[in-house]
């Protein structure tokens, strides 16, 4: 194990560079560091691109209590291998190939047999974790990175690489419950509720799958944006009390993107006998949920977190196959602060994402 009061550019062999908190302000600045060298079942990747997801502004400012400093934010990478080792048989040089929400797992539990190496108690994040030599892990908003060759997918040449990198995170986080929860069948009625970077990859995949997308909102205004733009079915105001008891159990199921405080039981309302309100967000404080909002139906509500590696390939597979993409706003290195400060007030239509290549220099 590396010692830990050595300066993070001097524990590992190869310079790397990238933006980095050095504490709960969030504010990101210029970081030189290193990475471990190469080792036989690792690939090593040159960063093209990284998505901005809302978990980097909670990891950097230390709002989860678990970040340390410094901190390089950033888990929906897409990269070109540069190197790999000598046991490595699933990639070679020149190959594009994505990373993202964790590195590492003990590949060895119940979870990893089931390729739910998401759910592993060892489990590595890519940005905040420990690595396997024990040192601190360095996230995507950074000019290359060396992983497991496990823990990283294939990116298909019909994809474009900005448009593909928040699938490793928003996109297999709606994808996942989709196919889990069996809400995944052609014609079954899914209400998404929240329309923001989870929210709109909700809509593409089930649209794509076939079903009926009707979005719930606290805002009118989104509506036109819901349905011309991304191609829902219809649009439902939680706010209008007649709204929402015309669509008493009309939903065979709802997943719930929204991390600020709110109330499930209205949610529970819509859907049928045998409905399912799944979780992704994840609100600062416990939600309620009276029994009898379970009870009088034989309701569910459920949870998702991410998704292992094969149903993450599996996920983006299916999104080339459909030409899925997330809505994005491309962005040099150098405004990564103003785009925070502008995530946290929801002003991005949907994820940002990083042209690293382009604009990263040491």
């Amino acid at each position: 194990m590396a010692d830990a009061t050595v300066a993070p550019e001097k524990v590992h062999p190869v310079e790397a560079y990238g933006y980095a908190a050095r504490d709960s302000s969030g504010h990101l600045s210029p970081f030189k560091f290193s990475r471990r060298a190469t080792g036989e079942k690792d690939v090593a990747l040159n960063i093209t691109h990284c998505g901005i997801c809302h978990s980097d502004l909670h990891f950097i400012k230390n709002e989860w209590g678990n970040a340390t400093y410094p901190a390089v934010p950033g888990h929906e990478i897409i990269g070109v291998v540069t190197e790999v080792g000598s046991k490595v048989t699933k990639y070679k040089v020149g190959d594009r190939v994505g990373v993202g929400y964790f590195v590492g797992s003990c590949l060895t539990c119940a979870n990893c047999a089931d390729n739910l190496e998401n759910y592993c108690p060892g489990m590595i994040l890519t940005s905040g974790g420990k690595g396997v030599d024990g040192t601190m892990t360095y996230g995507g908003y950074s000019n290359f990175m060396v992983c497991d060759e496990h823990f990283v997918v294939r990116i298909p040449d019909s994809m474009p690489s900005d448009g593909a990198a928040p699938l490793l995170c928003a996109g297999v986080t709606v994808y996942s419950p989709l196919r889990y929860y069996g809400l995944d069948k052609p014609g079954m009625h899914l209400g998404v509720v929240g329309l923001g970077g989870l929210g709109h990859m909700a809509i593409k995949f089930g649209k794509a799958m076939g079903l009926k997308v009707t979005v719930i909102s606290t805002s009118p205004k989104k509506k036109p944006e819901a349905m011309e733009r991304l191609g829902a079915d219809a649009f439902l105001v939680s706010r209008d009390p007649e709204q929402m008891e015309g669509a008493t159990g009309t939903f065979d199921g709802i997943i719930d993107t929204v991390s600020a405080v709110h109330a499930l039981l209205p949610l529970l309302r819509l859907v049928k006998t045998n409905g399912k309100v799944i979780v992704v967000g994840v609100p600062d404080k416990p939600f309620e949920l009276p029994s009898y909002g379970l009870i009088m139906g034989r309701k569910m509500v459920g949870g998702s977190n991410i998704g292992g590696i094969k149903e993450t390939q599996e996920m983006i597979d299916f999104a080339a196959d459909h030409n899925i993409t997330a809505d994005i706003e491309v962005i040099p290195m150098d405004y990564v602060n103003t785009a925070l400060e502008r995530l946290q007030k929801a002003d991005v239509r949907y994820r940002f994402v990083i042209d690293v290549a382009k604009t990263l220099k040491p």
